[in-house]
């Protein structure tokens, strides 16, 4: 950012207008288009479907932020920012973009000042409770799976690889959604087994990244409700951005669903963007509590002695925090 103060604000404030031409890149497709090489803004039009004129201007755009390279006569091709767009990049964060640049997630954000003023959900006063709605419209539940999917491949498994989990036999990824997470714990650990555990809804759709790493024979699916109890036998129980979205009542008693599941000497591992005490450097968790705050009642992300003091209401004793990027492993052992 630049260090007069007037243009530094003036980024903050206009980072809606950058995250808009991103967010309708990653929707109409454009660094999917560009995959095999460069090509003219009217070449791409063509391909996205869009207006020449419009999509231009929007492609210059993004040249002057680094997402794409404009080359002469219109041409554009993708920068290493820009192939993260693609659908197939392994690091893609498409889905996270598509989500942000949703109606229905913009919808909810337009009353983030509200909720700043009540402590409220923007998001449950206009669609009613998160997961109700999701349920309901699945739609919008693949687009939140998708953006799920997004954010664990680019943020969230770095730092869940550094964690050594051929220590456990059996793995339990608790709300693991459509098991991309746990696709990778097994692809890196041939010797374990999994289980992939999350709401009926979304084990009926869920084992795909299962598949595709070739790792299905070694995994069991189960749906079920994870404050009642969550499937018994684990060595290691992981929740890969599940606690942040509960209240601390609900949070302690997910957490003590997977206390009386677990085997002797288990583990419980959670994958959040834990706060750090000030004095701190900048960080993404504090933003990504605001989000927290506009979707879901109670939801938020905690400092590492706020998860201390959860897992002890649940039976369960702090053992550490590893991570150091965007997210961290929270791991606890029973109290």
């Amino acid at each position: 950012m630049p260090p007069d103060p007037a243009q530094r604000l003036l980024g903050y404030i206009d980072g809606a207008w950058v995250a808009s031409a991103v967010c309708a890149a990653a929707e109409l497709g454009v660094a999917d288009a560009l995959a095999g090489g460069a090509r003219d803004a009217d070449q791409l039009a063509r391909a996205v479907g869009a207006h020449p004129g419009a999509l231009y201007r929007l492609l210059r755009a993004l040249a002057d932020l680094g997402v794409l390279r404009e080359l002469d006569g219109r041409v554009f091709e993708l920068t290493e920012t820009g192939e993260r767009l693609r659908r197939d990049h392994p690091e893609s964060q498409r889905g996270f973009a598509v989500m942000l640049g949703s109606s229905w997630h913009r919808r909810a954000w337009s009353g983030f000042a509200d909720s700043v003023r009540t402590g409220e959900s923007a998001f449950e006063r206009v669609f009613g409770p998160a997961f109700d709605h999701f349920r309901d419209h699945p739609e919008h539940g693949e687009v939140l799976n998708d953006a799920m999917t997004s954010v664990s491949a680019a943020f969230v498994w770095p730092a869940v690889r550094g964690h050594d989990f051929t220590r456990y036999g059996t793995v339990v990824d608790v709300g693991g959604g459509h098991g991309a997470m746990l696709a990778a714990i097994l692809s890196a650990h041939p010797e374990g087994r999994g289980v992939l555990f999350d709401l009926p809804h979304v084990i009926e759709g869920a084992g795909g990244p299962l598949v595709e790493a070739g790792v299905a024979d070694r995994c069991e699916l189960v749906g079920g409700d994870f404050f009642t109890s969550v499937p018994p036998g684990g060595d290691a129980y992981l929740l890969s951005n599940v606690v942040h979205d509960w209240g601390d009542d609900d949070a302690v008693r997910i957490l003590a669903s997977c206390r009386r599941a677990m085997n002797d000497g288990g583990r419980v591992l959670l994958c959040e963007a834990v706060i750090p005490d000030p004095p701190r450097e900048p960080t993404a968790a504090t933003v990504i509590d605001l989000e927290m705050l506009v979707i879901a009642k109670g939801a938020r992300q905690r400092t590492a002695g706020e998860y201390a003091e959860l897992f002890e209401r649940a039976g369960l004793r702090l053992a550490g925090v590893t991570g150091g990027g965007v997210f961290d492993v929270v791991e606890a052992v029973p109290g």
